[in-house]
């Protein structure tokens, strides 16, 4: 979410006649778009604003913009610890920034908005993608949950959908823009919809995707984030049916124990979780799971710990992203102080449970050895300019060796897996699918740079 409200802020910025730079010495304005999801945001952000105040001084004219969800929660704190910041804007007034970028120019002092809640649905910005073929799409804003430990519902506000016809339209453009991978985005897509319509209709997620699936083009539609809770066979059946929708399900369990959950504010106990997972299973065929897990919740006992361990060995998940619990503040985890889990048992839990977590995806992708994948291209291996990489519709990682000419990243290639380890497979190219489609319209782009 917080990666496409980047794109959208240089794409507004694009559309100012800005360009954008990587050399900060070029640069008339720098964002810095913030999450305060992970532990430091604050401390990070603050020595990011250190090192421009030395620019800053040098090119007075040098403005400096800080939005997101610490700015949010942080407001005119931001411009009170660092007196060069020029805008600080929040989560629900993104679309303003150009104007107080204007505002605080004219003014020649610092501007802070920061909004309590969108008036309404934000219509779709412009936004400047890093690649062609892949585009993010929100469906819904902020989140009508209460999980003891996520501070999102405070930065982000109460939960609204996006009409389904706006959404619609905007992989439409998208699709005619040479886009063949849309993933929708939500902080809770299964409950998507609930606030629209009226009387006995209303949209559900499940009649969002049959929707995305059914416009021509649309090769891959992928989704994030799904609470368990609101997990209903509605969208099982439309995962099995549309063949766009990728088979690979993100699923947050966080905490295996029934205590844990409950004081999370989860909403669900470890077996009813089991239930829908193999629901999900059972009608979706060679379906991925992940999922993310806490270690170390307040109050977390060693018996909470090894129910977690349990679950996840049931689950047998093909990854997870495993955190050490981190209170936020404003968060009533925050104030469980009294019940912290101590650095070096929480860390002595998370060496156990990545290691059974990267037993079971490496399990799972030594299945996965001589079977041919669908692998769609992201460009040249970090390591190695020679391996392409790329991801299956299971969301798999795949590195493939490539001789001569290489297909354009955006390419959808056959490919047969020949090795396997937890976090990625290796295969060799079998053959061309479909080469990347051009697109065909770009955000004008003038002078400037930001």
């Amino acid at each position: 979410m917080n990666e496409h409200d980047s794109e959208r802020l240089a794409g507004l910025l694009s559309v100012e006649g800005m360009e954008p730079t990587d050399d900060l010495e070029q640069a008339d304005v720098v964002v810095l778009n913030t999450c305060c999801i992970r532990e430091n945001a604050d401390n990070k952000l603050y020595g990011h604003l250190g090192r421009l105040k030395a620019l800053k001084a040098r090119r007075p004219a040098l403005q400096i913009a800080v939005g997101g969800c610490l700015a949010q929660k942080d407001r005119e704190l931001i411009v009170e610890r660092a007196g060069h910041v020029d805008v600080v804007f929040g989560t629900h007034n993104l679309a303003h920034a150009p104007a107080l970028l204007r505002e605080a120019r004219r003014r020649g002092e610092p501007v802070v908005e920061i909004l309590e809640e969108h008036d309404a649905y934000p219509s779709a910005l412009p936004a400047r993608r890093e690649v062609d073929h892949s585009a993010w799409i929100t469906i819904q804003i902020g989140c009508d949950n209460s999980c003891t430990f996520c501070i999102v519902p405070i930065v982000r506000g109460r939960e609204v959908s996006r009409r389904m016809g706006d959404i619609v339209r905007e992989v439409e453009l998208l699709v005619a823009d040479g886009v063949t991978e849309i993933t929708l985005l939500g902080q809770n897509v299964n409950s998507y919809g609930r606030d629209l319509g009226a009387g006995q209709y209303r949209p559900r997620f499940a009649d969002l995707l049959r929707a995305v699936d059914a416009i021509p083009g649309v090769g891959r539609v992928r989704f994030t984030s799904p609470h368990p809770k609101d997990l209903r066979p509605d969208t099982i059946d439309a995962m099995a049916t549309c063949d766009a929708v990728c088979e690979h399900l993100h699923l947050p369990l966080q905490s295996g124990s029934d205590q844990v959950l409950s004081r999370m504010h989860r909403g669900y106990t470890a077996a009813r979780y089991l239930e829908r997972l193999g629901a999900a299973r059972s009608a979706i065929p060679d379906l991925a799971v992940t999922t993310d897990l806490i270690v170390g919740f307040p109050g977390e006992t060693d018996a909470d710990f090894e129910r977690t361990l349990a679950v996840v060995d049931e689950a047998s998940y093909d990854s997870a992203y495993t955190f050490i619990f981190s209170p936020r503040p404003g968060t009533p985890a925050a104030e469980m102080a009294a019940d912290f889990v101590p650095a070096d048992v929480a860390a002595a839990r998370m060496r156990r449970l990545v290691t059974l977590v990267e037993q079971h995806a490496l399990a799972r992708h030594r299945e996965r050895i001589g079977r041919v994948e669908e692998v769609l291209v992201e460009g040249p291996s970090k390591k190695d300019a020679s391996v392409l990489s790329g991801r299956t519709r299971q969301n798999k990682l795949v590195h493939v060796a490539c001789g001569g000419a290489t297909p354009p990243a955006g390419s959808s290639v056959a490919v047969r897996i020949i090795d396997a380890a937890p976090h990625w497979l290796r295969g060799e190219l079998v053959d061309v699918v479909a080469s990347a489609r051009r697109s065909r319209t770009r955000i004008p782009v003038v002078a400037g740079s930001a």
